[in-house]
C-alpha cells in the first residue's frame, strides 16, 4: 500500500520500509528549535549534554525586546546556553531577530523530507517545505534537543486539492477560514496540500495555510513538493535533502477539493475559528478599537505589501489603533527599502519590531476591557490578545487594513478591485 507524505517521512526517519496510520514510531529528529519561552526561569532545567548541537536553532521571539524581568532573564539563560554548546544558528534581538517560524522560512532551515520540532504550537508552519514539523511539549522538545529523537503515533491524512486562482482581495487566510468553517477540527489527523492551484501560490501564501493548520488541531500539515518550493530552499540552504512525494496509491481518510477561484473574503467571529467563519458582509459595520497584522501566519513581505496597497491614499480612522508587526527583521528591512514601512506609518499605522508580540498577548498591543479587535494573526479565543472581555475577529490582512480605514469591519473589495 502506498504512503502519504507524512507516512513516508516518518517511516524513513524511523528506519522502516513503510508506515501507516495507527503505527507508533520512534524517529530521528533533524532540527530542534528552542525559543525564549523555553528558557523562562519558572521552567528551565539546566542541560549538561547535547548529542547534536548542529541540529539546534535558538530564537528569541515571543517577548522581544524583553517585555518583563522574567523574559529578560530567559534571554540571559538562552545566551549562556548558546555559548555553552556552541550553537551557531542563534537569533537574538537585533538584525537577525524574528518569529521562529518565519526565520525557518527566511533561512531555509526546514529541509524537505526531514523532521523539525519546536514547542510552539504553530511549528506545522514549516510543513510548507515538505517536512514533518510539529509543536510538542516542553519536556519533549528538550528530550529531542538532548537525544535527537522523538516518537509519534501516525494519524490518518486528509488531502486538500487546491484548484483555481484566488480572486482580487482574497488571500489564503480566507482559504483557511473556509476550510475551518466548513470542516471543523482535524484532531489526530494530518493534512496534506497539493493540486493544480499550488502553481499560482507564493511560498508566503502557502505558509499561511500550513501555519493556520495548527488551528485545525492537525498533527502535521505538509505540502507536496514543486519547483517553486525546492528552489526557495536551495537558494537558502546548501545542505542536501530528499523531497517526499505522496504515492499514487496513498490511502487518505478523505480527499477534499478547495476551489480558490470561488472564495470570498471571510471573517471568523470572536472566540473560535472552528465552524465560526462568515462572509465579511455579516460582520461589516462592527466598530473596532484595534486592527492588527502580523504573526507567523501573516507577517510576510507579501502581507505588508498588500496592507500598503489597501491603505494607499487613505488614513487610519480616528480612534483606531492599527498595529503592524513584520515576521522578521529581514522582512522589516526589505519593506523599508521598498518604501512600504513609510506608507504604513504615513497612513497612521504603528510598525513594531519583529516579534510574536500582541498575537499571543505578550506585549506591544494588548487589548483592554470590552475592546474589539480585528486581527490577521493565528488565534481569536477569549483572552488570547489581552483582556478576556475583548472581542477578537479574524480576517485577512486586506480585510484588517480596510477595517482600519473605515473604523468598522469592512470588505476589502471596497479598496482592491
Amino acid at each position: 500500500m502506498g504512503m502519504t507524505i507524512a507516512e513516508k517521512i516518518l517511516a524513513h526517519k524511523a528506519g522502516l520500509k513503510s508506515a501507516t496510520a495507527g503505527d507508533l514510531v520512534t524517529v530521528d529528529v533533524d532540527t530542534v528549535v528552542l525559543f525564549d519561552n523555553n528558557f523562562m526561569p519558572s521552567i528551565w532545567q539546566e542541560i549538561n549534554k547535547i548529542e547534536h548541537p548542529e541540529r539546534i536553532i535558538v530564537v528569541f521571539d515571543h517577548r522581544v525586546p524583553a517585555a518583563t524581568q522574567q523574559s529578560a532573564a530567559a534571554h540571559v539563560t538562552g545566551r549562556n546556553f548558546v555559548k555553552k554548546f556552541g550553537i551557531k544558528r542563534f537569533h537574538d534581538s537585533g538584525a537577525n531577530q524574528g518569529i521562529c517560524h518565519q526565520l525557518v522560512a527566511d533561512h531555509g532551515y526546514a529541509l524537505p523530507g526531514t523532521i523539525l520540532l519546536c514547542s510552539d504550537s504553530h511549528t506545522c508552519s514549516a510543513g510548507v517545505f515538505n517536512c514533518v514539523a510539529r509543536g510538542v511539549g516542553g519536556p519533549d522538545v528538550v528530550y529531542a534537543a538532548i537525544k535527537g529523537q522523538t516518537w509519534f503515533r501516525i494519524g490518518e491524512t486528509i488531502r486538500y486539492e487546491l484548484e483555481g486562482k484566488l480572486p482580487t482581495a482574497v488571500t489564503m487566510k480566507d482559504a483557511f477560514l473556509q476550510i475551518s468553517g466548513k470542516y471543523g477540527d482535524h484532531a489526530t489527523l494530518n493534512v496534506e496540500y497539493g493540486g493544480s492551484g499550488m502553481a499560482g501560490l507564493s511560498i508566503s501564501a502557502r505558509k499561511t495555510l500550513t501555519t493556520m493548520s495548527a488551528e485545525l488541531s492537525a498533527e502535521f500539515a505538509t505540502f507536496e513538493p514543486d519547483d517553486v518550493m525546492l528552489e526557495w530552499v536551495r537558494k537558502r540552504n546548501p545542505a542536501s535533502f530528499e523531497a517526499a512525494y505522496p504515492d499514487k496509491d496513498a490511502k487518505y481518510k478523505e480527499i477534499r477539493k478547495v476551489d480558490l477561484s470561488s472564495l470570498d473574503p471571510l471573517v471568523a467571529l470572536p472566540d473560535s475559528v472552528i465552524e465560526n467563519s462568515r462572509p465579511v458582509a455579516e460582520a461589516a459595520g462592527t466598530l473596532i478599537d484595534q486592527a492588527f497584522v502580523g504573526s507567523c501566519a501573516n507577517g510576510t513581505l507579501e502581507d505588508l505589501t498588500l496592507v500598503a496597497q489597501v491603505l494607499e491614499g487613505h488614513q487610519v480612522a480616528s480612534g483606531v489603533r492599527f498595529i503592524v508587526t513584520p515576521g522578521s527583521q529581514n522582512i522589516y528591512r526589505e519593506a523599508a527599502r521598498l518604501g512600504i514601512i513609510s506608507k504604513l506609518v504615513d497612513a497612521g499605522a504603528v510598525v513594531t519590531p519583529a516579534t510574536c508580540g500582541a498575537c499571543g498577548g505578550g506585549h506591544m498591543g494588548l487589548l483592554g476591557p470590552n475592546e474589539t479587535c480585528i486581527t490577521a494573526t493565528t488565534r481569536n479565543f477569549k483572552g488570547r490578545m489581552g483582556d478576556p472581555s475583548a472581542r477578537i475577529y479574524m480576517g485577512s490582512p486586506a480585510t484588517v487594513a480596510a477595517s482600519a480605514i473605515r473604523g468598522v469591519i469592512t470588505d476589502p473589495r471596497e479598496f482592491l478591485h
